[in-house]
């Protein structure tokens, strides 16, 4: 079990690096614009609060592999507070922006936390 949710939890941590990728480097280009149903014109105007999210990404990224680097019950909290950021932020995304985002970030972040809660009771 507990390889199941380091896995899973590695999964997310990269769909964050890759978020991050999309919004700070390739909002403005044809796969970031694809990516986000963009116009050309939508994303030179929203560039800078695009980036500003995708950095955010990266924080979520970077404390998902703190928790896994760290192990043990400290990892643990680490692990279950960015899954919990996650969690929020997918279905705050998904109410606000596009259904899209509860089954890209908050369906993946709740299977984590599962995981994990389970798997450590």
């Amino acid at each position: 079990m507990a390889l199941a949710t380091s896995i899973v939890i590695a999964i997310i941590a990269l769909l964050h690096l890759w978020f991050l990728v999309l919004e700070m480097f390739l909002w403005t280009r044809p796969s970031g614009r694809q990516a986000f149903g963009l116009t050309p014109e939508f994303a030179e105007q929203s560039k800078v609060l695009a980036a500003n999210q995708g950095l955010y990404n990266g924080f979520l990224a970077a404390g998902l592999a703190w928790g896994l680097w760290l192990g043990g019950p400290e990892g643990l909290h680490v692990k279950a507070f960015f899954l919990g950021c996650v969690l929020v932020a997918g279905l705050y995304g998904g109410l606000t922006a596009t259904r899209k985002v509860l089954w890209i970030q908050a369906a993946p972040a709740a299977l984590g936390l599962a995981l994990l809660l389970v798997g450590n009771v």
